[in-house]
């Protein structure tokens, strides 16, 4: 069962943001006096009383704006308005009561949802501002002053909150949700795909590279299990990341690969490889995940009946760092094998999971060192006496050897294709710790 929702609404810059990350105790959100920043509707757990629901930040509503990206921004707020169960409309003292306030409330209240207005940057303590009576007039009932930045009034606001949460449901079991994060450069389809997914309009997407700064995450169950996808936004060279808002969004991509347990990395079919997408995929490389590699935009290829195999071909030179990874075609557009695409990641998954007996270990050990003998200097030859898992995601194995110095890359490499080629874990990097008998890891 889901939980609570809790919709954190109102116009831009007074504070949601900020607000927020208070509340969820993170950083989730982007923070930054520009208006407009958060774009997409931001989700983080809170818990206040015993009571756990989930808090959306949304994109402010500008409810007469003819712009692109701010009426998407209201269309995403009013996504998130629908799908709550309560709703904190977030003003500003410092501005008063202005006229896209009441519209704002006018557009809360024909939702029919509980509202708790909150009054934000009350940042001084003691009586409030004689203004703070203004906001008495959007007609949502008492206010509650709160200083996002300093903490005060959140308690009153979350007392308020919990009043109108329906009872708590019993949570999923969160070791049965697959979480894949969707990373790439800028205009790749990511965005492109979540919505092809889910089915609906749940990120915003528009031809403007950088639309998506947050995360986002859509819950999706099917006949291949269940999966939460993470969207992120586009990452780019840091050359030309040059403000602060475009920093955020590199380090909160970098955070959704650690949240995830596979990694879909997109490539734009037409543009092909980039130094930017190996950039991207040592990213979950580094950080031992699952990967597949998803060509996007296929349907708008010209091919023969060679086009994929030479697409293919191309790849796996490019990608010789990650020769393990999946390669897939796909289109976002159309839904080109996004059936398969759900079942590569619950294999890769299965994989990056899978748990090997040190028995079993140990033969392929024993075969591949008569096979090929370990490499010796100076006379002296190296000796592995028997190796052991030591974790999954990603499956680490542990040697035991008498001189780990004559371990050697190439002979490591060589014991790893003898691993996959008799157990497989295809979609996963995996990690090997030497340690020479009787002393710490090396």
């Amino acid at each position: 069962m889901a939980k609570s929702v809790v919709a954190v609404v109102g116009r831009p810059n007074v504070g949601k943001s900020t607000l927020f990350n208070k509340l969820t105790g993170s950083r989730l959100s982007i923070v930054d006096d520009t208006p407009g920043v958060t774009r997409d509707r931001i989700y983080g757990d809170c818990e206040w009383l015993n009571n756990k629901f989930l808090l959306v930040d949304t994109g402010g509503i500008e409810p007469d704006s003819n712009d692109v990206i701010l009426s998407q921004m209201r269309a995403q707020a009013q996504i998130a308005i629908e799908t709550a169960d309560v709703i904190i409309f977030v003003t500003n003292l410092r501005d008063g009561v202005v006229a896209s306030d009441y519209e704002v409330a006018s557009m809360l209240q024909k939702s029919g949802k509980p509202i708790v207005l909150c009054v934000n940057k009350c940042d001084s303590i003691g009586d409030v501002d004689p203004e703070f009576y203004e906001f008495y007039n959007l007609g949502l009932g008492d206010p509650i002053a709160v200083s996002a930045v300093h903490g005060h009034g959140t308690g009153d606001l979350l007392d308020e909150v919990v009043k109108f949460l329906p009872q708590q449901p019993e949570e999923d079991d969160d070791d049965e949700i697959i979480h894949v994060a969707v990373i790439g450069k800028p205009n790749v389809g990511k965005s492109s795909l979540i919505n092809k997914i889910s089915g609906s309009q749940r990120a915003i997407v528009s031809d403007i590279a950088g639309t998506t700064r947050d995360s986002t995450d859509t819950l999706i169950e099917n006949k291949y299990g269940k999966f939460n996808f993470i969207d992120t936004a586009g990452l780019r060279r840091k050359s030309r990341v040059s403000d602060a808002i475009e920093k955020y969004s590199i380090i909160r991509a970098r955070t959704a690969v650690e949240r995830a347990n596979v990694c879909v990395i997109m490539i734009d079919a037409q543009e092909g490889f980039t130094e930017q997408d190996s950039k991207v995929a040592g990213i979950a490389l580094e950080q031992g995940k699952a990967c597949i590699i998803a060509v996007n935009k296929w349907d708008a290829i010209e091919k023969d009946g060679n086009t994929m195999n030479a697409y293919r071909k191309k790849l796996e030179n490019d990608f010789s760092f990650m020769s393990y990874a999946p390669i897939m075609f796909i289109s976002a557009k159309t839904g080109q094998r996004i059936e398969r695409l759900y079942e590569m990641i619950a294999f890769v998954h299965s994989q990056n999971s899978m748990r090997i007996s040190t028995g079993k270990l140990n033969e392929v050990l024993a075969d591949a060192t008569a096979r090929v003998q370990p490499p010796s200097d100076k006379g002296k030859r190296l000796k592995i006496y028997y190796m052991t898992q030591a974790s999954t995601r990603p499956p680490t194995f542990v040697f035991f050897v008498n001189n780990a110095q004559l371990f050697h890359f190439s002979y490591q490499r060589y014991l790893e294709n003898q691993i996959r080629e008799v157990f497989g874990l295809d979609g996963t990097p995996v990690r090997f710790i030497i340690r020479e008998r009787g002393e710490g890891k090396k």
